[in-house]
C-alpha cells in the first residue's frame, strides 16, 4: 500500500495542490485554483480606492484553494485519503495578515472590512517605501549588527516595514490585530489550529535570528513607540524550526476536504525556499531561480557572509545545518505579461490565433528567430522595483533603444534578456563576496515552458541552466517536506537530504551556452551594468523625481 503527501503552493494569482507518491516519486494528481479576488491593487471589494503600489488579497480565497483543490486530487489520483499522511504548504512572502487571537483577519470584520489596512498585504505591496528607508537609516545610526545579514537594507517587501505603515497609517488597524502574521503560517494555523510560527519566513522577512532572536525592543521603539514590544504583543517569540510538524487536520478540515483527522501538517515555508529540494539540490554552491511572476534566488553555503543587496542569510534557513541566502527580482513574468496586455497590436493576437499558440507563445517564436543584439535594444528589469542588489521599491522600468521600427518581439526579448542579467549581477555578487555559485538550475512556469529564455539565461550567464522536472516545483517541495513531517514510521524520511535525493527530479535535458552568444551578451551586459548604476546608485535619480511628480499629481 502506497503512502502519499500533498504539497500546496499558494503563489500571487492562484493556488496548487498536488500529491505525491512519497515512494516512487510520482506525481498522482494535480489541481490548480485561482483566486476569485485576485491582486487588488486598485481598490477593495466595497470600492475603497487604493493608494500607490498597494497590492492586498483576499484571505477567503487561500481557504477556498484547500477547499476545492484537495478534494479534486483524491478524486483525481483515485488514492484512500486514509494514505494521504501529511500536508505541506508554502506561500509567496513576505505576505502578512492582521486578524484576532483566534485567527480572524480583520477584514471579516464589519468594523475594519473598509480599510485597506486590515487586508493581506500581498508581497508586491510596495507602499511601505517610506517606511522601509526609516528602518534602515535608523538601523544604521544605531550600527545594528543584524542588517548585514540582509545586505545592508531591509525591503519595503517585507514585515517590518508593513507593520510601520499600519502603525502610521491606521493605528486603530494596529490596536485591534492581535496577530501579525504570515499568511504561510496562518493558513497552518486555519487547518491544525494550532497557531505557529516558521522559522523560514521569520528569519527572511521578519528579522529573526536563531541565535540572537528578534531585535531589541528598543530597535523597534525608535521606529515608532507602538512598536515597542510588537514581537511579544503581535508577532511572537516561539519559532518553529524546518522539518517539523504543526499538528494535524482539524475535524471541520477533515469534513470539508475529505482527509483523514490523522493526517500530519508540516509547518509554513516559502515558496521559493522550499523548491530547492525538488530539483534535488542537497548542498552548498547550487544556485536555484524560481522564475515565475518575479524571480527568487536561493543558495546554500556552509558558512556566514555578509553580502551587500542580498534579500538575507540565515542560517538552517532552507536546509538544516548551512546557511541558506536569499535574493531576487520583484518583476519578471509581470513585466511580460505587462508587455502583451500593453503594447501588442490586434493583429499579433489574430496571428497567433491562426497558428494555435497563445500570444507568449507567438511572441516567443518570432523573438527566437532574432540574433543576439539585432533587436538594438537594452532594458533595465525595475518595472516592479528592484529586490537584488539594489533593493529599492521605488526604481522603474527603461527601455532604451527604441526606433519607429522597433517591434513587439524585439521588446519582448529584450525584457527576458533583461531578466538574465538582473540574474547574472545577483550571481556576481555573490562570487565577488565570497559565496561561490558553481551550478545553476531554474524552476516554475517560465523555466519550464520557455525554451528560448532558458537559452538566454545559459548565454548570459555563460553558465550552464539545468531545468526543474516538475511544473509544480514549490508544490512539489512542500510534498517533499511534509514526507519527513511523516517521517519513516508512516513511509517518510529521517531528512530532507535524503527526501530530496529520492523525490527531486530534474529534466534530462538542459541549456548550454553557446559561444558566439556568450560574447555578445557580455559586450550587452557591460552597458547594462552602466545603466543599473546610473539609475539605480544615486548618480541620476530622474526615476524617482518622476514617480515623486506622478504621486502629487494623482492626489
Amino acid at each position: 500500500m502506497g503512502k502519499y503527501t500533498i504539497g500546496i503552493d499558494f503563489g500571487s494569482l492562484s493556488g496548487r495542490s498536488l500529491l505525491l507518491d512519497i515512494t516512487s516519486g510520482k506525481e498522482m494528481a494535480s489541481s490548480v485554483f485561482d483566486y476569485p479576488h485576485g491582486v487588488m491593487d486598485k481598490a477593495l471589494p466595497s470600492g475603497e480606492r487604493l493608494g500607490n503600489d498597494y497590492a492586498l488579497q483576499h484571505p477567503q480565497d487561500y481557504l477556498e484553494v484547500l477547499y476545492h483543490t484537495i478534494p479534486e486530487v483524491i478524486n483525481r489520483s483515485g488514492v484512500d485519503p486514509k494514505d494521504i499522511v501529511a500536508i505541506g504548504t508554502d506561500f509567496t512572502a513576505c505576505t502578512m495578515i492582521p486578524c484576532k487571537a483566534d485567527g480572524t483577519p480583520l477584514c471579516f470584520l464589519d468594523e475594519y472590512k473598509h480599510n485597506p489596512h486590515a487586508w493581506v498585504k500581498l508581497w508586491k505591496h510596495h507602499a511601505a517605501q517610506y517606511e522601509a528607508n526609516k528602518l534602515n537609516e535608523i538601523a544604521e545610526k544605531r550600527n545594528e549588527s543584524w542588517l548585514k545579514n540582509y545586505g545592508g537594507k531591509i525591503s519595503s517587501e517585507w514585515a517590518i516595514p508593513k507593520l510601520m505603515q499600519v502603525c502610521d497609517e491606521a493605528p486603530e488597524i494596529y490596536n485591534a490585530m492581535d496577530r501579525w502574521i504570515e499568511a504561510a503560517d496562518w493558513i497552518v494555523w486555519m487547518m491544525t489550529g494550532v497557531e505557529t510560527r516558521n522559522s523560514c519566513t521569520a528569519g527572511y522577512k521578519a528579522i529573526w535570528n536563531k541565535r540572537k532572536g528578534y531585535p531589541s525592543k528598543e530597535f523597534f521603539k525608535a521606529l515608532n513607540p507602538m512598536l515597542e514590544n510588537c514581537v511579544r504583543e503581535k508577532l511572537g517569540t516561539e519559532i518553529t524550526p524546518l522539518g517539523e510538524r504543526a499538528g494535524t487536520i482539524t475535524p471541520e478540515f477533515a469534513e470539508k476536504t475529505g482527509l483523514s483527522t490523522d493526517t500530519v501538517v508540516y509547518i509554513g515555508n516559502v515558496d521559493a525556499h522550499v523548491c530547492v529540494p525538488s530539483v534535488s539540490i542537497d548542498g552548498p554552491r547550487k544556485m536555484l531561480a524560481i522564475i515565475g511572476t518575479s524571480t527568487c534566488h536561493i543558495l546554500m553555503g556552509e558558512e556566514e557572509r555578509q553580502v551587500p543587496g542580498m534579500c538575507g542569510v540565515v542560517e538552517d534557513g532552507v536546509m538544516p545545518g548551512l546557511f541558506g541566502y536569499e535574493a531576487g527580482q520583484s518583476c519578471v513574468g509581470d513585466h511580460f505579461a505587462w508587455l502583451v496586455d500593453n503594447c501588442v497590436p490586434e493583429r499579433y493576437y489574430k496571428e497567433a490565433d491562426a497558428k494555435g499558440l497563445n500570444i507568449h507563445q507567438y511572441l516567443t517564436s518570432l523573438a527566437s528567430k532574432l540574433r543576439v543584439g539585432e533587436s538594438g535594444l537594452l532594458a533595465l528589469d525595475w518595472w516592479n522595483g528592484n529586490r537584488s542588489v539594489l533593493v529599492d521599491a521605488d526604481l522603474t522600468g527603461c527601455m532604451l533603444g527604441m526606433t519607429l521600427a522597433t517591434r513587439p518581439e524585439e521588446m519582448y526579448r529584450a525584457l527576458i534578456e533583461a531578466t538574465a542579467f538582473g540574474t547574472r549581477m545577483i550571481v556576481e555578487n555573490f562570487q565577488s563576496n565570497g559565496v561561490p555559485v558553481e551550478e545553476f538550475y531554474a524552476s516554475g512556469g517560465i523555466a519550464v515552458k520557455n525554451e528560448m529564455a532558458m537559452q538566454i539565461y545559459s548565454d548570459v550567464l555563460n553558465m550552464p541552466v539545468k531545468i526543474a522536472g516538475s511544473a509544480q516545483g514549490p508544490a512539489l517541495g512542500s510534498a517533499i517536506f511534509a514526507s519527513v513531517a511523516a517521517g519513516v514510521d508512516n513511509g517518510g524520511y529521517d531528512s530532507v537530504f535524503d527526501a530530496a535525493r529520492k523525490l527531486g527530479k530534474v529534466r534530462e535535458k538542459y541549456y548550454s551556452p553557446i559561444k558566439e552568444n556568450a560574447e555578445v551578451y557580455d559586450r550587452l551586459y557591460a552597458e547594462y551594468k552602466k545603466l543599473h548604476d546610473y539609475f539605480g546608485r544615486g548618480e541620476n535619480n530622474v526615476m524617482k523625481t518622476l514617480k515623486k511628480i506622478k504621486s502629487e499629481r494623482e492626489n
